[in-house]
């Protein structure tokens, strides 16, 4: 990724919006054909020369437009001609923005069928569900991703939505008016260079698109700063149901040698908040005065590449991360039973209710006996429950032991798997 963003490839492109209006000039007749062979035969640049050049005239693509007609000559006058520079600029940063999403798309799908495996191997894996960071009642592992799994797969959609959002060149000189170029030159050109010509571009194409680029990228590293959140959680000494590879030689603290720290998921909600940040800063690009300004390019400089390149690194970084998980289903079970099943409380008070008791006096009831065993150290729910004579009344020992069954929470699961073909 970061060699998309270096600027011999960002002037790579420009030239390539160049050479793609030159082509396209000469299949309408407009300069000669026999020129702009030349021009793709002699065509070059030096990124080290384009900045002397530019360090003396104070515009970067007069620089390079000198430089390049250093390497073509007399026919280099037919270079650029009746554009103006965001006609290029624009062009070639759709260029980079695509190239840097099909990267991005690549190792969603990488992603994707690392969380879809562990999911797989942990479809039945018994876990405790939290609300509130509270134990709630029972899932499996294998459901907590699935639910990972379709939040990536909706991630997939946007960005391939997006790329035909940001895959548009403008070649209507200045202010869009297209007055010294032909619009079927910005056609041909754009179509070479495998975008569309947007729809209605001032001097620059809208930053509106560029705005929605990067927020999508914000919002799938919310979304990997949601996994990486989850796995810090389950690793916690008190927790431990999951734990990030720790490697053979690796170490966690200078002072502590127990130490396993989770430094990856932590990494990855740092990074998360840049890329967040850098879609305000989008955002605020959109305002631009009248036809152009250029206070959105110094800021493009820095948030683009940048958010191109930490969204990438955090793909990669969670993707080694899911695939190498250590996952420890008997500390879920431990946990799962803690205080004697206090999170089969629902189970219990419903059927209680199906017996004829009120809901009123039935949640009463049970919550009376999770109370009493709730952080208590020899508590236990399952046999208050057992003992009371409220509820021995109503259930029969094997009506109560049913409530206990981890496996009736599972019973739709099946279909939500289907959906994602786990």
């Amino acid at each position: 990724m970061g060699e998309l963003w270096t600027e011999t490839y960002k002037l790579k492109t420009w030239l390539q919006v160049e050479i793609a209006v030159c082509e396209a000039k000469a299949e309408l007749g407009e300069i000669p054909a026999e020129a702009v062979e030349e021009i793709k035969a002699k065509a070059n640049f030096d990124p080290q020369r384009v900045l002397e050049i530019e360090a003396q005239v104070r515009h970067d693509m007069i620089a390079f437009l000198t430089n390049v007609n250093e390497y073509v000559g007399d026919v280099g006058r037919y270079i650029h001609l009746g554009l103006t520079s965001s006609d290029v600029l624009d062009t070639a940063l759709a260029l980079q923005l695509v190239a840097s999403l099909n990267l991005i798309l690549e190792h969603v799908e990488k992603l994707s069928q690392a969380i879809r495996y562990q999911a797989q191997e942990h479809r039945n894996t018994i876990t405790i569900g939290r609300s509130h960071g509270i134990h709630a009642e029972p899932i499996t592992f294998g459901f907590k991703l699935a639910g990972w799994l379709a939040e990536v797969l909706r991630h997939r959609d946007r960005l391939v939505n997006l790329r035909q959002q940001i895959a548009v060149g403008k070649i209507s000189g200045a202010v869009g008016t297209y007055a010294n170029t032909d619009p079927r030159v910005e056609e041909l050109a754009c179509q070479k260079l495998g975008l569309q010509p947007d729809t209605a571009s001032t001097q620059v194409i809208s930053r509106d698109r560029h705005a929605e680029f990067v927020q999508y990228l914000a919002l799938l590293a919310a979304s990997l700063e949601r996994f990486a959140v989850e796995i810090r959680n389950l690793q916690r000494t008190d927790v431990l149901e999951v734990e990030e590879f720790f490697a053979k030689g690796q170490k966690g603290s200078s002072a502590m040698p127990h130490k396993r720290n989770p430094i990856r998921s932590e990494r990855l909600t740092g990074m998360a908040r840049i890329v967040r940040g850098h879609a305000v800063a989008a955002l605020e690009n959109v305002a631009l005065w009248h036809e152009r300004d250029i206070s959105h390019s110094s800021v493009e400089r820095v948030i683009l590449p940048d958010a191109c390149i930490l969204t990438h690194f955090m793909l990669v970084e969670m993707t080694d991360l899911v695939k190498h998980l250590q996952v420890y289903p008997e500390n879920m079970k431990r946990n799962l039973n803690c205080y004697g099943g206090v999170v089969f409380s629902q189970r219990v008070m419903l059927t209680l209710v199906e017996k004829g008791m009120s809901r009123e006096e039935a949640y009463s009831i049970v919550q009376s006996c999770a109370h009493a065993a709730w952080n208590q150290p020899e508590g236990n729910f399952h046999d208050l429950i057992t003992k009371d004579p409220r509820v021995t009344n109503q259930l029969t020992p094997a009506e109560i032991e049913a409530c206990f069954d981890p496996r009736y929470h599972f019973q739709h699961l099946e279909e939500v798997y289907q959906r994602l073909g786990i």
